[in-house]
């Protein structure tokens, strides 16, 4: 579809300059394409701290020429739009060549940035979809984003989000939606699965070496294992998902989908879908309506992670070239995890170092949590409160078995007298948060932005970016979930 020359002029307003280092590696690896416009878009949403972070002027994120740049209506002067083909395990089984198949990249910024839009229409990886989002599912991608970057887990960030009438057919007819989100860089485990399911040894060493190279460089010279670069790589990438998986446990966030087209090379959480933060903390909870077997329940994305990697590994081994140095590479994960897990939670209890009986403490309260069924946000947060004002009733009211939670209470006493409790309260209140993105909270806002309501969004971005302060008045927002909050669904679709 040809665009008029004076409406791509309106976009260059932007000032991106852009690289396109990842276009550079060949057309192996993707193909070029533009974004399908989007009829009559509206904004639904921008985050001014993004458009700063990928050099953007908040002010032209407003505009009409930004609006229609991120619908894919106009293409942004020095972009190169493309969809990148990969593969992958997805519920543990094989799928074959999979790709973005409603992404485009538009290329990387030059703070080193790359810009996707998701719902931008059909690709040739589209597999029969037709490569749109819906409204429904970009609101929530845009807020998790932003939610989790807000409490410190690494992850892809997003810049804005664009709606239209246009129907799209999922379960019902939704109205379409594109929303713009930035990360260091979008590849997967997948992308190299992709190559070596094909022997396509050159291809699959481009790829590892471009990763190496832009994103690892220390592997390159790093003297262990053998000096070998790609065993390296392998090594840094376990340790770094190690770190997220940690991350994700400790805040109580189900991702629902971990397949391997969705793990990122990078340690990043992508691809918000089917994701919950927990209410009730119960550990087999499933988020995702569709995972009938409950492989991606909350309690087993740790050992999930390690499968991708496993996976990750059995990609990079024609260029490692021994198994047994694959296997090496893959065994810190087994000891970063649970160091970055307890580590965490010594900090939601305040403890600033490492002491003896911390393990049997962490364990006993999330026993209690899950006996008790305890909220898990505001057990948190009110136990944040009571070690600052010494009163600990708020949080005994959270326990059905409250002569346990004592006993538990009195261990954490004696220990917590080692640090004082004015620095332990200090570290918890920066640690556990007093908001974060429950289902019901982006449930509302989804229901009042089909309705043409857009502000809950923007509040719900406004708390969720800063989630360990007061924010007074807005107090409903933390409180605990309403009775229909349980039946809410999400999917594959979401």
């Amino acid at each position: 579809m040809h665009l008029p020359a004076e409406t791509d002029t309106a976009a260059a307003d932007a000032g991106l300059a852009w690289n396109h280092r990842f276009a550079a590696l060949g057309t192996d690896f993707y193909t070029e394409l533009r974004p399908t416009p989007l009829p009559a878009p509206h904004w639904v949403g921008t985050s001014s701290a993004v458009a700063r972070l990928v050099g953007l002027d908040p002010d032209w994120l407003t505009s009409d020429a930004a609006l229609q740049a991120f619908a894919g209506n106009t293409l942004l002067p020095g972009s190169r739009p493309l969809a990148t083909v990969y593969s992958g395990h997805q519920f543990g089984v094989w799928a074959g060549q999979l790709g973005d198949g409603r992404a485009i990249l538009l290329g990387e910024t030059a703070q080193g940035w790359e810009i996707q839009l998701k719902g931008a229409g059909r690709t040739p990886y589209s597999r029969m979809g037709d490569g749109r989002a819906v409204l429904r599912s970009s609101i929530r991608e845009y807020l998790c984003s932003e939610a989790m970057h807000g409490l410190g887990v690494p992850t892809s960030r997003a810049l804005c989000i664009t709606g239209s009438a246009a129907p799209v057919q999922r379960e019902t007819v939704e109205t379409a939606s594109v929303v713009t989100r930035v990360a260091r860089s979008f590849v997967r485990f997948g992308h190299f699965e992709h190559f070596a399911a094909r022997d396509l040894a050159d291809p699959l060493r481009t790829l590892a070496d471009y990763v190496v190279d832009r994103y690892y460089p220390e592997c390159r010279a790093s003297a262990a294992f053998g000096g070998n670069p790609y065993a390296a790589l392998l090594n840094a990438v376990s340790e770094r998902t190690a770190r997220l998986m940690a991350q994700w446990q400790a805040v109580g966030f189900c991702h629902g989908v971990m397949n391997t087209d969705n793990m990122s090379i990078l340690g990043l959480t992508i691809d918000y879908g089917p994701f919950q933060f927990l209410d009730a903390f119960v550990p087999g909870h499933i988020c995702n309506h569709s995972d009938t077997q409950g492989r991606y329940a909350y309690n087993r994305q740790p050992n999930v992670a390690y499968w991708n990697l496993f996976c990750l590994a059995q990609a990079l081994l024609p260029l490692i070239g021994d198994a047994e140095l694959a296997q090496d590479a893959l065994e810190s994960y087994k000891t970063v995890f649970p160091a970055e897990f307890m580590a965490r939670m010594r900090a939601k209890l305040g403890l600033a170092s490492a002491r003896d009986g911390d393990a049997a403490l962490i364990d006993g309260i999330l026993d209690l949590l899950a006996r008790n069924a305890v909220d898990y946000p505001i057990f948190w947060r009110r136990l944040s409160h009571a070690v600052q004002a010494g009163d600990f009733e708020p949080v005994r009211d959270l326990f059905a078995d409250r002569a346990a939670f004592d006993r538990w209470l009195l261990s954490y006493s004696e220990l917590l007298a080692l640090y004082g409790r004015a620095p332990a309260a200090l570290l918890m209140l920066k640690t556990n948060p007093k908001f974060v993105l429950r289902n019901h909270l982006g449930e509302q806002a989804i229901r009042a932005a089909k309705l043409g309501d857009f502000s809950e969004v923007q509040t719900l971005l406004r708390l969720l970016e800063r989630p360990f302060d007061e924010h007074p008045g807005h107090d409903a927002y933390a409180a605990f979930p309403p009775e229909w909050a349980s039946s809410i669904e999400i999917s594959c679709s979401s």
